[in-house]
């Protein structure tokens, strides 16, 4: 995938991800026809809609509150709120809230349709884990998806995706497979429904994993541009893997659908759902960024950040926040 050297979304990336949006919400609505024909599909578009615009408004203070986040200002935690806003300065965004969720496992995520109404959430075992160079590059990281506009595309995948899996639940106590009154046929037949009901929620998963992965690559890229520091951002994701092995984040294991939303796979998985999930494998997004910072110079780094965004490698004193 070539991405566009401002720093955005190439073109490539762009075309894929909406392309993999669109068979998602196909996929949602020839489930919606496998259940209960015309009818069902016209329904499966109208709660797609429904779901989409209420995630669109309401899921990051959900989220948060799901997470039992406390807000972090400038008075409670100087340090990290001074990170943070320096680095949304380098980034050009406005400033996000910042949130911190009591859990040993260390990680993070970002949430909020838009830039202006971002939030970055950090567990208070991300914060005791890492160094604040490495915590600088998490932090880029997160910062990186509000700039893509990443929270939104994931909010809305997810979003589709449950919605499959609960038509799917629907799918297996009502099916319509008879004969209308007009004398024809009002679905898939019985083979069709219970092979959509079964491979469905299956393909949505492929599909939003293929929409986080490729958005996770892309926020490494531009983190390691926000913070002109790539190997911080290495070390601090080979940290964290270590720290999700080791600790069991019980919030996120009650709510899988929101997995894909932190720096790393939360869940405590086995060997199958890491072969279905939906973020990269570690060790390749750790050897791309090890690959950037041996092999770029700083202002071929800087030109990874948007315009008006970083300027090229940042001295760790210079970051408000790293003492």
């Amino acid at each position: 995938m070539r991405d566009g050297a401002d720093g955005g979304l190439g073109m490539d990336g762009l075309v894929k991800t909406g392309f993999l949006l669109v068979v998602l919400t196909a996929v949602f609505v020839v489930a919606g026809y496998a259940i209960a024909g015309k009818t069902g599909m016209i329904a499966a578009l109208v709660m797609a809609l429904g779901m989409n615009l209420f995630a669109y408004w309401n899921s990051g203070a959900l989220l948060l509150r799901a997470y039992k986040a406390r807000k972090v200002t400038r008075v409670n935690d100087p340090q990290l709120h001074g990170l943070v806003a320096d680095l949304a300065t380098r980034a050009g965004l406005p400033m996000p809230e910042v949130y911190v969720i009591d859990s040993p496992q260390p990680n993070a995520f970002a949430t909020g349709r838009n830039p202006d109404n971002a939030a970055v959430a950090v567990t208070t075992g991300l914060v005791q884990a890492l160094t604040r160079e490495q915590l600088a590059g998490v932090i880029a990281h997160e910062l990186a998806h509000v700039q893509n506009y990443d929270t939104l595309i994931m909010t809305m995948a997810a979003s589709i995706a449950g919605a499959i899996a609960a038509l799917a639940d629907m799918g297996r106590v009502f099916r319509s497979s008879g004969p209308n009154e007009h004398g024809e046929s009002d679905g898939p037949g019985l083979i069709g429904t219970l092979l959509l009901i079964f491979l469905a929620p299956l393909a949505a998963m492929l599909v939003q994993m293929a929409i986080s992965r490729t958005r996770e690559y892309e926020a490494d890229r531009l983190g390691a541009g926000i913070c002109g520091q790539p190997v911080w951002l290495a070390d601090a994701l080979d940290r964290i893997h270590l720290g999700v092995r080791q600790n069991v984040n019980h919030a996120a294991e009650a709510r899988p659908a929101t997995a894909h939303l932190f720096i790393i796979n939360p869940l405590q998985s086995s060997r199958l759902s890491e072969l279905f999930s939906t973020h990269p494998p570690t060790a390749e997004r750790v050897r791309r960024l090890r690959a950037m910072s041996g092999g770029m110079a700083g202002g071929t780094i800087a030109r990874l950040a948007r315009s008006g965004g970083a300027s090229g490698p940042v001295p760790v004193s210079r970051l408000r926040g790293v003492p």
